[in-house]
């Protein structure tokens, strides 16, 4: 059997495009945490699928559950992880380990449903990030189906819908953050229903909002696009809310990749997941969009160079103007890098 590294070695590409400046807003790193992927993502693991032919400038860090902290109040566990991250940040910026300044920003975890008691831990997570913390992200993904999987733990449905959390949330614009919103694709119009009570607060949406392609959505890919162009698109109206393009290679959006002998090449990618990233750029627009790389996530269907030859080749078309933006402009101002 073809081990996970072996097998993502079948599909190499050159970069394209290798100057064209780019921000990763959305990686993980974690160790010691057990998983088909990777046990362990860190500062070398990440510079070597940066250095693969690309030019990343910058990456942000989005929170995955990592090196919570062992003791202490619960609530304040999390603040384990930005504390970890942001020692990796710190070796980068030492220009050490290349130019790239990995983890330039920290979105950390913070338990918003604790509602006004939430702001120590939000104060906590600033202090930790040295400067580098830029919000929260909570994970609302959830759906009635054992067959769909979810990370790390089982969420209450309407996660964004209830009183307790919004006691919380109401807290982020007043600490200057932005809030990342996980979910799956049926709860879309409840991230609508949140960024239209806090129009004041910057909201992104991860992953295209996670449609589903396994469990009771498998094999009905047509009727699920329908559901999500809709919602997308009255999700699009709320001015406050930003898209990032990326994360549908993952095993619950249901193309079946890693189950190929051999990986998909970027024009594979782009073919099948074109009309998803048009669809959102149709209705959000160039400057409300960013392309992500959710890895080591997404390293389940391609590696770093294709997937951001993915990308490039569906920008193909694109001005200079329009590009900086999706690939560098929009991150870098959204996360104040």
């Amino acid at each position: 059997m073809t081990n996970h590294a072996e097998w993502l070695a079948l599909t190499v590409e050159e970069a394209l495009e290798p100057a064209l400046p780019i921000i990763d807003p959305h990686h993980h790193f974690w160790d010691r945490s057990p998983s088909w992927i990777t046990d362990s993502y860190l500062l070398p693991d990440m510079l070597a699928d940066i250095e693969s032919g690309h030019n990343v400038v910058a990456t942000v860090f989005i929170e995955c559950g990592a090196m919570y902290k062992a003791d202490g109040p619960a609530e304040l566990r999390p603040v384990g992880e930005t504390e970890f991250v942001n020692g990796i940040a710190a070796m980068s910026a030492s220009g050490r380990y290349g130019p790239a300044r990995v983890a330039a920003g920290i979105v950390g975890f913070a338990d918003l449903t604790l509602g006004d008691a939430v702001v120590p831990v939000i104060e906590a997570q600033i202090a930790a990030g040295g400067g580098r913390f830029r919000g929260i992200r909570q994970n609302a993904a959830w759906d009635a189906s054992d067959d769909v999987p979810v990370a790390r733990e089982k969420r209450p449905p309407h996660l964004f819908l209830g009183k307790e959390f919004r006691a919380g949330f109401k807290h982020l614009a007043r600490h200057g953050l932005t809030f990342e919103a996980w979910c799956y694709h049926p709860q879309i119009s409840e991230v609508t229903d949140l960024a239209r009570a806090f129009p004041d607060t910057t909201i992104v949406l991860n992953h295209l909002g996670g449609p589903l392609g396994v469990g009771p959505y498998a094999g009905k890919r047509d009727e699920v696009f329908d559901k999500w162009r809709r919602d997308i698109a009255a999700l699009a109206t709320c001015p406050n809310v930003m898209a990032k393009l990326g994360g549908l290679n993952m095993p619950v959006n249901g193309f079946g990749w890693r189950d190929r002998p051999k990986p998909p090449s970027s024009s594979e990618l782009c073919a099948v997941t074109r009309p998803w990233y048009e669809h959102a750029l149709a209705v959000f627009g160039v400057e409300r969009c960013l392309f992500e790389s959710n890895f080591p996530v997404d390293s389940a269907s391609c590696s770093y160079a294709v997937l951001w030859n993915s990308f490039k080749r569906l920008a193909k078309g694109f001005s200079a103007a329009e590009k900086a933006a999706l690939f560098h402009d929009n991150a870098k101002r959204l996360y104040r890098l």
